[in-house]
């Protein structure tokens, strides 16, 4: 089991945090975005910054070699529309996607949105752990997190479209 601190400061222990949350035992704030057959997109739970999108396999894996046909089409399907809503809706100009295989979860990507109070810590990969641990403790105020659930609820809409 481990020990995960929401962005809320709520601190709940599970296995594996992304069957928590694509089996529906936790609900994420704002809910699920978009779920598809094989994935599941939901607002980062950890991190408050509007628009960032965490796309998780349902199916337990952690390696992207280890979809199958199906998943692979899913996958780059539903990411390249969360991008387009981010666009489109939010009006995210840059993201940076991360997924890494050694996680303690399973198969998930980040989609982290690039704004300018990140400009401070940088513009390479190296800027963003600081600019998610400053989301994490200096945003987590109500106006920030009304914010983040309204972009929830705009990717949502924008999916509509």
């Amino acid at each position: 089991m481990r020990k995960i601190t929401l962005a809320n400061g709520q601190m709940i222990e599970v296995e594996c945090l992304s069957c928590t949350i694509t089996g529906g035992l936790i609900q994420p704030d704002g809910g699920v975005i978009v779920e598809t057959e094989h994935f599941h997109a939901h607002q980062d739970v950890a991190y408050p910054i509007k628009g960032l999108v965490i796309l998780a396999s349902k199916r337990h894996f952690k390696c992207l070699d280890e979809m199958t046909e199906d998943e692979q089409i899913d996958y780059i399907q539903i990411l390249t529309k969360i991008r387009k809503a981010q666009r489109e809706v939010l009006g995210i100009d840059h993201v940076y996607y991360f997924y890494n295989e050694d996680t303690t979860h399973h198969f998930h990507t980040w989609m982290v949105p690039r704004y300018e109070w990140m400009d401070s810590s940088g513009r390479s990969v190296e800027s963003v752990r600081p600019a998610l641990l400053y989301a994490r403790n200096e945003m987590n105020e109500e106006a920030n997190l009304n914010e983040v659930i309204k972009g929830i609820n705009a990717l949502k809409k924008g999916f509509g479209k």
